[in-house]
């Protein structure tokens, strides 16, 4: 059993088990910060899904594609991007991003923060207790003194549609590690793994590419004018969309494991239900997520496997006797987002300190606040990004609702970025407050927009003050000014 501390040792202040970036905060919180000792479990590669498979390289990957469209979209510029990608060194890009797949220096600063990392596929057995067994079959059991943190994240979930998983679909860890680009792509799925995997695709000179969702538009999650322009886009760059659409069977018959996990052979025919057949050299599966809890020894403890682990504001793990086991990012399902896992980790990093030290922590020391206004990007081309909550799930909540909307395009800022920018930005209001309760803006660089929202929605700042807070000239962010400037309009006409 390779491990990076002393063979012998078997006991700890914390166990994380899962060696994503969400579990690397957390042990990094109960070291650096709190002077207990920690260990990390981990069977793969250490950073997890983001760092390898996810977030990274696909970002790495749609950076060469945003940056060209927007030159080919800019005078003075146009022609120089006239000519494709270099495929290779986009991908020698994104291969340098994740290391080549080795994680040797994230090995380095586990250590490097005083943070053990043990090797092998880690079970629960008991109160406090670890079994990891090697890569070689050996085992050996770790204790902890005061906590055990999960954090064995998700993976993608494969539907059962006749012959689909006979096909070995490509998905996100494929996608984002591809070493050709196929000429023909199918995309089940409308989220975000789906509309981010579509876009880099065409942008590397994927020739036809379809992408078949279920519902009535992309993103459904989001406000509906964020997914209908992000599908005006893909239209307008030659991907074909299928609406409400179902794949009913698939076929491969050459399919074929390489051993590699990306190349799997052969033509792959389609069928949906309306009895459109696709014909693709590959298809990618992005229809959500499944926790990683159907093997970590959950029964040991009194809980079921298989699904997402119930946890209270502290992330402390619900149906368990004591404050000793504690569940982080995917595996908890409240926000499959990195940032949002390595949050919660913040939480039970202090959480765990405190009641180690034998304290009961602060009140503030509740995930309750931040999930309020989770933020996110989804990296398409317009970009989305978002924080709080939609109108819709305003409503739902019971929040006396009031909007605002604002065309980006009619921003300096956004006119100097393109000519031809298309964008909107939406505000939801809780009117009782006067205050933001959700943020939403699509188009090219919002990105960065989105933390001003999710300080307005934690702060709970009164739109009365955010009034004097003035944007810089000519940028995006005058589009706050904007909103503001709208809705005095809308509450001063008549009838308002």
């Amino acid at each position: 059993m390779a491990a990076s501390v002393d063979p012998d040792r078997t006991e700890w202040d914390v166990i994380v088990l899962g060696g994503a970036a969400a579990g690397e905060n957390a042990a990094q919180y109960a070291t650096q910060f709190s002077g207990l000792s920690a260990v990390l479990v981990e069977a793969a590669l250490l950073g997890g899904e983001c760092s390898y498979w996810a977030c990274m390289p696909s970002k790495g990957l749609l950076r060469p594609v945003e940056l060209r469209d927007a030159a080919l979209h800019l005078p003075g510029t146009a022609k120089l991007a006239e000519a494709p990608l270099d495929i290779s060194e986009v991908l020698a890009r994104r291969d340098a991003i994740v290391h080549d797949l080795d994680d040797t220096s994230q090995i380095d600063w586990a250590l490097g923060a005083g943070i053990d990392v043990v090797r092998g596929y880690g079970r629960l057995t008991g109160e406090r207790t670890i079994t990891v067994t090697g890569e070689d079959g050996t085992t050996k059991d770790l204790t902890a003194r005061h906590a055990v943190v999960i954090d064995t994240g998700s993976s993608a979930a494969i539907p059962d549609t006749p012959g689909l998983r006979d096909a070995l679909p490509w998905t996100s860890r494929d996608v984002t590690n591809l070493h050709e680009v196929p000429r023909r792509v199918v995309i089940v799925g409308g989220g975000v793994v789906a509309c981010e995997a579509a876009t880099w695709l065409r942008g590397l000179g994927v020739a036809e590419l379809s992408v078949v969702y279920r519902g009535e538009r992309l993103l459904p999650r989001q406000e509906p004018f964020a997914g209908e322009l992000v599908a005006d886009k893909l239209r307008a760059d030659g991907v074909r969309l299928h609406p409400n659409g179902q794949v009913t069977s698939v076929e491969r018959p050459d399919a074929r494991d390489t051993g590699v996990g990306l190349t799997h052979g052969g033509e792959v025919r389609v069928t949906l239900d309306d009895g459109t057949v696709l014909v693709a050299d590959e298809i990618v599966v992005a229809a959500g997520r499944a926790p990683n809890t159907s093997d970590i020894g959950l029964d040991a403890v009194g809980l079921s496997a298989g699904g997402y682990l119930a946890v209270d504001d502290r992330q402390q793990v619900t149906g368990v006797d004591g404050q000793w086991l504690y569940a982080i990012g995917d595996v908890c399902g409240k926000a499959l987002l990195t940032h949002m896992g390595k949050y919660q980790a913040r939480i039970a990093g202090e959480v765990i300190a405190a009641r180690a030290d034998g304290k009961e922590p602060d009140d503030d020391l509740s995930t309750a606040t931040g999930h309020a206004a989770t933020p996110q990007v989804t990296f398409t081309n317009p970009e989305v990004g978002s924080a709080g909550l939609t109108e819709r799930q305003a409503h739902e909540a019971g929040v006396d609702v009031e909007t605002v909307e604002y065309d980006m395009a009619a921003l300096a800022g956004t006119y100097v970025q393109r000519e031809d920018y298309a964008g909107r930005a939406k505000l939801v209001l809780d009117r009782a407050t006067d205050t933001i309760v959700g943020a939403t803006f699509v188009g090219p660089g919002i990105a960065e927009l989105v933390h001003s929202a999710t300080v307005a929605i934690v702060g709970k700042v009164p739109l009365s003050a955010l009034w004097h807070a003035v944007p810089s000239y000519p940028t995006v962010s005058e589009t706050w000014l904007r909103l503001h400037e709208t809705l005095n309009a809308a509450r001063r006409s008549p009838g308002a």
